[in-house]
Parts: C-alpha cells; structure tokens; sequence
C-alpha cells in the first residue's frame, strides 16, 4: 500500500544576487517525500542545503515553484497561514538547539503548544509521554545551561513533536554532539520516522546516520540528485591520489573556482596549507 505524500515540491528556484554576482541556492528542485520516509540531504557546504530546507519548511520563499504540504499549496500562503502550518504541522530540529534560557525542560517541550489555540493543557499528556520516551524525566526541571549537548537535543527533538506533525525537519541535529550522543540522535529520527509514520527529512554532513536513511540526495550547484539511482562520480583526492567517490566525501575544500575531494582531514590541511602545489585536475569520469 503507498503511504501518503507528505511534502511535495515541484521545481524550486532561490537566487541570492542579480547579475553576474547571482547565487542559484536552489534551482530546478523537485522532490516528494512520503510517510515512513527518512531522507538525507547532503552536499558540500555553502550548497544551499539550508535554503532548502528552510523554504520546505516555510520559512522562505522561494523565487519560483510549489512545495505542498498534505496536498495543499503552501508557496503563496499568508505569513499568518504559514506561521500556523508550522505550529500544527511541521517540527523543527536544529543544530543550535533554539532553547529557552528561561524556560526548564518542560517548559521548552511544552512551548509550542501556546501557538495553537486550546493546545496547551490538552497536549499535557503527550508532553508527559516525550519526556518519558527520550528518557529526560530526571532533568525535567533542568535549564537548557545546565544540559549536556546530547540531552539539549533530545528536548528539541521532543518539543518538534509534541504538536504532532507529520513532517520533522532537522538540519545538522548531530553536529554538535559526540559520537555516542550523535548515534543515539540518529536512532531517534530513525524512529521518529519509523515508528511514528512521519516524514524526517534531514540535512547532514555526518555519515552515521546514512545506514538508518531510506534515501540519500545530494545538492550541489542548486541542483538536487539522488545518490542511490545516478551514477557515482569520481575524483582524485588532490594530494595522495587516492579515489574518492565525490557521492559521500564529505572533506572537501575550494580553490580557484574548483571543488576538490579529500580521503582524510591531514590530505584536507596538506592542501589548505598549500592549495597550488596541488590544484591540479584530479576529476575522473563518472562511473
């Protein structure tokens, strides 16, 4: 049986700039992501993964195209409209956490409950059930400065839930924490997804949480590409020539207008060190 469509969007455009300074963030990006589905959005940084994700969300408009959120077309939508869409319907995850000092654990979970009108004490027991299920019953009365990163993002990922959306959004909620901490993050979008029959989207540099994904896309140049169904692209790590599959290398670096793909960090800060002892052409064929 398919699973309902979630999020759809049809050939988005974002251009920062005008003339020869134009940045296309986004452009042409259609993509469909269904109940159930756990997506990876990776790529270089500076790629655009952000503006994505924040005009997925509604947090941007984007220059041209259509996202629909339940079928229904949210691209022209008021600020009010859209402003209510993402209380009811969309959880945000971000790498900074976005806690409230003055609020304690709780509180913060509890918070966007006083955005949909009659909320806040009928969703009580659902708060209850989050800060039992991420396993924060004992730091309940805690503030955010007296948390430890791993349990800072345990309270956004629990306070991106408790509206119930169909759609969580996270951009880099593992790119603060350690490896440990990072891993059990992972799972919990795992199961957010799987468990729950929500869409998780997730924009990401860590290559831990790509065997927990149903699909992994890539953007680069505004463009958006499937990893799993286009061919891989190879490259020469610049400074010991060994391959790399451009696909999952994420240690990349820029010179002279030219993106270069490393094996290791030390390969990465030989060539920082000294970009033009090496700026050679390393690109190979596509296989």
């Amino acid at each position: 049986m398919t699973k309902e469509t979630v999020l759809k969007a049809t050939n988005l455009t974002k251009t920062f700039g005008s003339g020869r300074g134009a940045v296309h963030a986004v452009d042409g990006v259609s993509l469909e992501v269904r109940r159930g589905e756990l997506v990876l959005i990776k790529g270089p940084s500076g790629a655009g993964k952000t503006t994505l994700l924040s005009i997925l969300g509604g947090l941007m408009r984007p220059n041209s195209g259509t996202v629909e959120l339940l079928g229904d077309n949210i691209t022209g939508a008021s600020q009010a409209r859209l402003a209510d869409l993402r209380a009811r319907k969309i959880g945000f995850v971000f790498q900074a956490y976005n806690l409230l000092a003055a609020l304690d654990v709780e509180g913060n979970i509890r918070f966007p409950t006083r955005l949909v009108p009659g909320r806040f004490a009928a969703a009580k027991p659902q708060a209850e059930a989050l800060i039992k299920r991420l396993d924060l019953e004992h730091r309940r009365r805690a503030r955010p400065d007296q948390l430890s990163g791993g349990e800072k993002q345990r309270v956004a990922l629990a306070r991106a839930l408790i509206n119930d959306p169909p759609l969580i959004l996270a951009d880099e909620p593992t790119g603060n924490l350690d490896s440990e901490r990072g891993s059990e993050v992972a799972m919990l979008l795992h199961d957010i997804a799987k468990e729950d029959n929500r869409a998780v989207i997730i924009v990401t540099h860590d290559e831990r949480i790509e065997d927990l994904a149903d699909r992994i896309l890539w953007l680069e140049d505004g463009k958006l590409r499937d990893r799993k169904t286009e061919p891989h692209e190879w490259t020469r790590d610049p400074v010991c020539g060994m391959r790399v599959d451009r696909w999952v290398a994420t240690i990349i670096a820029d010179y002279e207008g030219s993106n270069y793909a490393f094996c290791t960090q030390r390969c990465h800060d030989k060539f920082v060190a000294d970009p033009a002892s090496y700026a050679t052409g390393s690109r190979e064929q596509s296989t």
